[in-house]
């Protein structure tokens, strides 16, 4: 069982909505594990569960799921898990989509194996979850390292695509592999020694954060959870652009539809950094630039964002 403190802190971690949470103590970093007894625990809202998958359990959630063919699957980021979808999914779901979340290895509620966290193996977590669903195909939503993910599942599987929308993604810069992706007790250390700063950080992807004066406290209950620290420092080492170049390219002698969605004030994936790499790799692409937001635009301006999603995909 989880300590009455941590419980606490865990509560609003489902669903849409939030509440406040007290911050953890130092001895409660990475102090919960995320196992049968976590997930019985847990009070999961409608249409959420958990798939046995390959390399662990995973936590998704789903709407309109009933007789559905293809879906729009959003895949969150570097750290923050599903929830940071919320808005998006609760918007697709009102239209009629049928709609798909989850939390990547490492993240949120599911597992944390014991293994390298790459592309690839995201890209299998979500086509692993397609099969669990019975899901052939689907439109693949990837924001910031999502767009990693969901070029990779289009290298992986480009007939089970339908559609990419890249929303703020980090895939279009260049990054290479550590020369040594494995991760020490040292590292570890030294980045839980950070974790008491770190909710603030989140705040810094918005261009207005007084906006969202919670975010930095939902943020602030994922560092309870053991592994999260090993998890984000793998993923980093194994960043590397050569194959999500090469998928790129491959992308337009593919029949698969391409946007991609930034927001105009974003100092987390700075677009001027890779404009004519991406303008070379995508030529075809639709481009769509959200005002007045940062890193987060289907957050900060929903009213543009969701204008585009129904143009996008024909609402």
């Amino acid at each position: 069982m989880l300590r009455k403190g941590l419980a606490t802190v865990l509560i609003g971690l489902v669903g849409s909505t939030f509440y406040s949470y007290p911050l953890l103590a130092d001895s409660q970093f990475e102090s919960v594990t995320k196992n049968e007894a976590f997930r019985a625990q847990l009070n999961l809202p409608e249409g959420a569960a958990f798939a046995a998958l390959e390399q662990g359990h995973t936590y998704y959630r789903t709407a309109n799921i009933k007789d559905c063919k293809t879906p729009d699957v959003l895949v969150h980021g570097f750290s923050v898990p599903s929830y940071i979808w919320d808005p998006t999914f609760d918007f697709l779901a009102s239209k009629g989509r049928c709609v798909v979340t989850l939390d990547l290895y490492g993240r949120g509620f599911s597992d944390n194996p014991d293994v390298e966290y790459t592309d690839t193996l995201f890209a299998h977590q979500v086509l692993e979850l397609l099969d669990h669903l019975g899901l052939e195909k689907a439109s693949l939503f990837g924001l910031s390292n999502g767009g990693r993910v969901v070029s990779q599942v289009a290298g992986i599987a480009p007939l089970r695509v339908e559609r990419l929308i890249y929303v703020a993604s980090s895939g279009f810069g260049d990054a290479r592999r550590a020369d040594d992706t494995r991760v020490t007790k040292t590292e570890i250390a030294e980045l839980i020694a950070q974790y008491p700063d770190l909710p603030a950080g989140q705040l810094s992807d918005f261009k207005d954060p007084s906006q969202f004066q919670d975010w930095d406290d939902q943020y602030a209950a994922l560092l309870a959870y053991k592994g999260f620290a090993r998890a984000l420092i793998s993923t980093r080492k194994n960043h590397d652009s050569t194959e999500l170049d090469r998928i790129h390219a491959m992308l337009q002698d593919a029949d698969i539809p391409v946007v991609t969605i930034w927001g105009d004030s974003d100092t987390v994936v700075v677009y001027e950094r890779f404009a004519k790499k991406i303008a070379r790799l995508l030529p075809k692409r639709v481009e769509h630039v959200v005002p007045n937001s940062g890193h987060l635009p289907h957050m900060e301006n929903r009213i543009v964002f969701e204008a585009i999603l129904e143009k996008s995909l024909g609402l």
